[in-house]
């Protein structure tokens, strides 16, 4: 499972959720199929809606991985997730840890997280305020500004898609291994379709900023779930990103009819 890069505090520059229509990858049936496409990678399982409990630490340095999409202690989402659930349940059983998740915010300590906050995140995930939460946390911070930004950017579903997926590992900041990073990256390979440029060939340049990114960090060194998933539905040229679906990550197979 990969985490989170990075989440923090959106740029006024990105688009706002609001500039999104109902089409595409907004479409729940394309949400839904987004989010078992990122659960393969993050999980190893096509059913996102079992991870609300999962928490671990995996090494990478992000501290506590845990989540529908791998909220992280290490990386403001996993304290932005907990600040909004706690605004809207105050006393729920992870609002003693947020001191804690404040002082490790960038790190990879657990520092006041052990040993009880695992089990506390997974009692918290039990509540349908939570789970709520965890969406919402999701929508605001990565899937919302990532279709957002694709639909400005000219792209269709799959381009959609593949901006969020970036923006869950990468996080949505400016610097060279983040979202924003990425996509000034690609715009030096290629024009987006806004611009006047072809989709495919962007989407392709765009790929290749990620591979570039995935590469400087030892935790993303495998490239799969870029080269071989969303590299194969391009050169399909399954723009629509419509099923049926085939692809492999870490050399796992899987399938959407």
């Amino acid at each position: 499972m990969l985490a989170a890069l990075g989440a923090g505090v959106l740029s006024s520059r990105w688009p706002s959720a609001e500039a999104a229509d109902p089409t595409g990858l907004d479409d729940p049936v394309k949400k839904d199929l987004a989010m078992r496409l990122v659960s393969s990678a993050e999980n190893s399982s096509l059913d996102w809606q079992a991870q609300y409990p999962y928490i671990e630490d995996i090494g990478d340095g992000r501290g506590y991985t845990a989540g529908i999409i791998g909220f992280c202690s290490g990386t403001s989402d996993m304290l932005a997730l907990v600040e909004l659930y706690t605004g809207r349940v105050p006393g729920n059983p992870l609002a003693l840890y947020l001191p804690a998740l404040r002082a490790v915010d960038g790190s990879d300590s657990h520092d006041g997280l052990d040993p009880g906050f695992p089990a506390a995140w997974r009692t918290a995930a039990k509540t349908s305020a939570f789970r709520t939460a965890q969406r919402d946390e999701r929508d605001r911070g990565y899937f919302d500004p990532a279709v957002a930004r694709a639909k400005q950017d000219g792209l269709g579903t799959l381009g959609q898609f593949v901006y969020y997926d970036a923006m869950v590992m990468h996080g949505p900041g400016t610097d060279a291994l983040s979202f924003g990073g990425i996509h000034g990256r690609a715009r030096q390979g290629a024009d987006t379709p806004a611009d006047g440029g072809d989709q495919t060939a962007y989407l392709h340049a765009f790929l290749d900023a990620r591979v570039w990114a995935m590469r400087q960090e030892a935790a993303h060194h495998d490239v799969s779930r870029v080269e071989t998933a969303q590299r194969v539905f391009l050169e399909q040229g399954n723009l629509d990103l419509n099923t049926p679906l085939k692809w492999k990550v870490y050399g796992d197979s899987y399938e959407i009819g």
